[in-house]
């Protein structure tokens, strides 16, 4: 099986960032996305119920993330669908991070990011 390339995928939407930046250290249902993202972010992006569930539709369909089956032990709420990034996902997603790292990078030399930390 050749491994895919993520390229194809870049630059990902803002709101497709952040959901899989979200599910990179914990596998996490709806809400908790939303919520880990207005927490990370510091309130300044906010995502909403229609933005969030059309990008992880368009996320299961691209492969980057999986829906799964089981629940963590302590949650019995069953109308909770709970996420999970792919391998794929990761690559794709740490592709994007290069890619605006780079631009930072960019920025800086030409000097728009003088004093300024990022």
């Amino acid at each position: 099986m050749t491994k895919r390339d993520p390229s194809h995928l870049l630059p990902l939407p803002p709101a497709a960032f952040h959901i899989l930046v979200s599910l990179a250290d914990t596998d996490r249902h709806g809400y908790s996305v939303m919520q880990e993202v207005a927490d990370r972010t510091g309130g300044a992006v906010k995502l909403q119920a229609g933005t969030l569930y059309a990008t992880l539709k368009r996320l299961l369909a691209d492969g980057l993330i999986r829906e799964l089956d089981e629940r963590p032990g302590d949650d019995q709420d069953g109308r909770r669908r709970y996420y999970r990034l792919t391998p794929f996902g990761r690559d794709t997603v740490q592709a994007e991070a290069g890619r605006l790292a780079e631009l930072v990078r960019q920025a800086r030399a030409s000097g728009l990011l003088i004093g300024r930390r990022t």
